[in-house]
């Protein structure tokens, strides 16, 4: 024979479940997104300073889960300009320019920011 016991109640489990629900999770994805473009923006190599005006977001949204994703508008005879800066490409005349990662550690602190404050809530009771 198996017993269960129980004692307490859930409240702070009903608590979290509360806040949740009524948290917008629009609005601070629009956050972090505008937080994501200002942080390429700056990290964003500069010659004619195209590439770097051309950085924006989109929320998306797959049934009740959100994201980010962050886009460069900047391109040029079929070419993202912001691709070829991050990784490098073939020149005309046979050359190669290599790339500088600039993307990764400009939204790394993004992402860390959006874990940190995720923990936060989810363990806030």
């Amino acid at each position: 024979m198996i017993k269960f016991k129980q004692s307490g109640d859930f409240k702070n489990t009903e608590r979290l479940l509360t806040n949740a629900s009524r948290m917008n999770y629009i609005n601070i994805l629009h956050q972090y997104g505008k937080e994501g473009v200002s942080a390429l923006a700056m990290a964003t190599p500069k010659d004619s300073g195209n590439t770097a005006a051309c950085w924006g977001y989109e929320i998306i949204q797959n049934g009740s889960s959100f994201g980010i994703k962050w886009t460069n508008s900047n391109i040029v005879n079929g070419v993202p300009i912001a691709i070829i800066l991050q990784y490098g490409h073939g020149t005309r005349n046979g050359g190669y320019v290599q790339g500088r990662d600039y993307i990764n550690p400009a939204i790394q602190p993004i992402f860390d920011k959006i874990a940190e404050d995720v923990w936060k809530e989810v363990t806030r009771l």
